[in-house]
């Protein structure tokens, strides 16, 4: 790969037993939208959506304004699950937040933890972090809600790379949580940021 301008890229990559042809992402084929409300507004660019013509790999730039939330209300995906219906209900996707702030002294914090009903804590190996995100920082999310909030005065950007049992963003809320969505009074009036 060479830059015929500066900037910055991202390589990321996941094990695969298919062959895709090469792929070009263009700015005017990446859909974008505002997800949330309230002060957990968010923008959401989708560079690769599931149906993308990749086998397992999904995508996303995430802009959170400052002090605002996202991916809230808290949602995990570290279960196949799959309805009745053959509808699937939760895909087990590992995660990977890399950060970027406006500002250099700017920050975000991510909490990630486990259900009751994880595997791990299962086994007595479940936990609750709360990590300081900074420019530049990488977290990994390998199963548990994962929340983010974006420090005051400081707009927080992270490119989700997200890979598992399907390409899928399909997941399940917090249940002690998901009653925020029926709360929303409107969007943050900042977005979109870009």
């Amino acid at each position: 790969m060479t830059a015929e301008e500066g900037g910055e890229f991202a390589v990321t990559w996941v094990p695969t037993d298919r062959d895709s042809a090469p792929w070009l992402i263009r700015p005017e084929n990446v859909k974008s939208g505002i997800r949330g409300g309230d002060n957990v507004s968010r923008q959401i660019n989708d560079l690769l959506p599931p149906g993308s013509p990749v086998h397992r790999l999904v995508l996303v730039e995430v802009y959170t304004p400052s002090g605002n939330w996202s991916s809230y209300p808290p949602h995990k995906h570290d279960r196949h699950i799959v309805g009745a219906d053959g509808a699937l209900i939760e895909a087990d996707l590992e995660e990977v937040y890399f950060y970027k702030i406006d500002r250099p002294a700017g920050f975000a914090y991510q909490r990630v933890y486990t259900s009751p009903e994880s595997p791990l804590q299962a086994a007595g190996l479940g936990f609750d972090a709360i990590v300081r995100a900074e420019d530049n920082c990488a977290v990994l999310v390998p199963e548990g809600y994962h929340p983010v909030v974006s420090g005051p005065g400081y707009t927080t950007y992270y490119l989700n790379v997200l890979a598992g049992s399907a390409q899928s963003l399909a997941n399940q809320d917090d249940p002690a949580h998901t009653w925020v969505k029926q709360a929303y009074r409107g969007t943050d009036s900042r977005l979109p940021l870009y």
